[in-house]
């Protein structure tokens, strides 16, 4: 869409409203409301803007089961326009990942898994052979504009007899190649007190908030002093909410001790969008505004907050110059019943739903 268009009266998370002007792509003018000029104006009263939305945690890989999906599916279709594939391929098949995100409109992001055969299997750090360095240096040098990190997935089902090892190797092969970790913690062993001291800042920690006995926060729910260092550190923290991974009760723990929000994912794959308990990323979304977070914080946490780690602050922010990427969503008052990774049901009175998207210049509603 190369004409000169208005997006009118959007409203800004902090209550403002304002008329956007593109053309050519960019966003060429920001002005007060009803005041911008263009061929084409989309009335967008009653809507929030934001900046894109950005979904760090997802798997778009769609040849893998059962962790994948289409790009578009869990991208501009739910208002998201930049997707950070969490893993799904090692070097094994990075390259069909990279190649495929350009049949799509979605921006398109990957953390390479250190096993060079990725989500094939879902084991796939129980072999130790399946971590190849020279595949994992090729990959990054061929697509060294694509990925963005290592990913490593640290728990009983998928390091099966090798503990902590794996992340030992990750840490190792971080410092080789200057790219920070994400590391999925879940089941022990290993145990999480073996886990995180080997996080530094910059890494993400993802599925922070699980229930599970290896969790973050000890039986009077208070957070582990391995988490406070952590965080003192700079660990980056992930919701990463996925089939397993999300309870509100941890949740609320973390609120209580106000923990985070640095970045709000899903951890989506085909499974648990269609099934649930993730369905969407406004609907994990949805489930902050339920625990109370304001909606500024919430969105800034899939905005600013996750642009500013990928390095990539221009996708974090509406500015005049820049090519615009920008979700436009409703909070609407509605009986909305949510549920979290352990069946904990809630009943909310608002939710958060994506209405378009301009997605590098092009309008699309969602």
């Amino acid at each position: 869409m190369d004409e000169r268009y208005v997006l009118q009266n959007a409203q800004f998370v902090t209550g403002h409203s304002a008329d956007i002007v593109i053309e050519n792509k960019k966003i060429i003018e920001i002005t007060n409301a009803w005041k911008g000029v263009g061929a084409l104006k989309i009335d967008c009263s009653g809507l929030h803007i934001s900046s894109g939305w950005i979904d760090l945690h997802v798997h778009a890989f769609h040849k893998l089961e059962p962790y994948g999906d289409q790009i578009e599916e869990i991208g501009i279709k739910q208002g998201v326009t930049t997707i950070v594939d969490a893993g799904s391929c090692g070097s094994d098949r990075i390259a069909e990942l990279n190649a495929n995100k350009d049949s799509f409109k979605t921006n398109v992001f990957a953390f390479l898994n250190i096993s060079r055969i990725g989500l094939s299997r879902t084991d796939e750090l129980s072999n130790l052979d399946w971590i190849n360095e020279e595949g994992i240096m090729n990959s990054l040098h061929l697509f060294h504009e694509f990925i963005v990190g290592l990913k490593v997935r640290i728990s009983k089902s998928v390091v099966g007899k090798n503990g902590v090892e794996p992340l030992r190797v990750a840490r190792d092969l971080s410092k080789k190649t200057s790219m920070p970790l994400m590391v999925h913690i879940g089941s022990s062993p290993p145990p999480i007190d073996e886990v995180i001291p080997l996080l530094e800042g910059s890494d993400i920690l993802t599925h922070y908030l699980n229930d599970k006995p290896n969790n973050l926060f000890d039986s009077e729910g208070n957070p582990l002093q391995i988490f406070l260092d952590a965080i003192d550190r700079g660990v980056h923290l992930n919701v990463g909410h996925g089939t397993e991974s999300f309870s509100f009760k941890v949740a609320e723990m973390a609120k209580t001790h106000k923990i985070g929000l640095h970045t709000i994912s899903t951890d989506i794959y085909r499974s648990n969008r269609l099934n649930g308990p993730v369905f969407s990323l406004a609907n994990v979304l949805s489930k902050f505004l339920y625990l109370g977070y304001p909606l500024e914080e919430i969105i800034n946490a899939v905005t600013i907050n996750a642009a500013n780690w990928l390095r990539k602050p221009h996708l974090g922010r509406i500015k005049i110059g820049d090519i615009a990427n920008l979700t436009l969503f409703k909070v609407q008052s509605s009986q909305i019943t949510l549920i979290d990774s352990e069946g904990d049901i809630r009943e909310a009175k608002k939710e958060i739903i994506p209405k378009g998207v301009v997605i590098n210049g092009e309008f699309l509603t969602c």
